[in-house]
Order: structure tokens, then sequence, then C-alpha cells
């Protein structure tokens, strides 16, 4: 049997539009530590996954992103945690699956660079 060629994931580059808001933004709001930054990248760690902040080396990656789901232990805390540190969420947090004992419940947020991530918890029922 072969192996498959994706062994796993090795970053997750975000683009933004200013290094030193970004970095402010996942490292004092979102709490993630910051590994190192550059003029032009930002690179921190969450939880064994790097996430790379860059300014987009060409134009036509200017308005792309990927959204990230960042899993959480209470949702509804998290939520409260960061409207109190300024975080501008699209919605509610909500249930998008129910699958035997476990809900699987989502909320969606902006950062400062335009970017829509989510905050994600499993909770048994």
């Amino acid at each position: 049997m072969e192996s498959s060629i994706i062994q796993r994931i090795g970053q997750i580059a975000v683009p933004i539009k200013n290094v030193e808001r970004a970095i402010e933004f996942y490292k004092e709001v979102l709490e993630l530590p910051l590994l190192f930054n550059t003029e032009n990248m930002a690179f921190f760690d969450c939880n064994g996954q790097r996430l790379l902040l860059s300014l987009p080396e060409k134009d036509e990656f200017v308005n792309s992103s990927s959204v990230i789901y960042f899993q959480v232990e209470h949702i509804k805390k998290s939520v409260e945690k960061l409207i109190e540190k300024g975080v501008s969420f699209i919605d509610q947090p909500h249930v998008v699956a129910k699958m035997g004992n476990t809900e699987t419940w989502m909320t969606f947020f902006k950062d400062t660079e335009g970017n829509t991530h989510a905050l994600m918890c499993e909770v048994q029922i």
C-alpha cells in the first residue's frame, strides 16, 4: 500500500495588510504565542500548528484568505472574552451539526485585516 503524498499541514498562511496590527491581534487578543516575525511576516504557534501572517507577495493574493476554525473548550465563554477585547463577531454561537452524542458549535468573526475566521467547539450532550 502506497503512502499518501501529503503527510500533514506545514503551516497555514493568512494574508494581512499591516504586520504590527495583525501581530497585536493574534498575540494579544487571540493569545497565540508569537514564534518570530520579520518586516513582512509573523509566525505564530497554535498548539503545534504554525500560522503564517504575511503581506501578499503578489497582487493576486491580496484578497484571498482561508477560514481558520480555532477550537475552543467553551464557545460562549470564549466569545464573551473576545468581545471584551474588541473582536467583532458576524453571528452568534450556534449548532452546525449533531453526530450521536456530540454537537458541533460555531461562530464567525473578523480579524483586524478583514479575514473571516471561526471559533468551534464540540460538546457532549
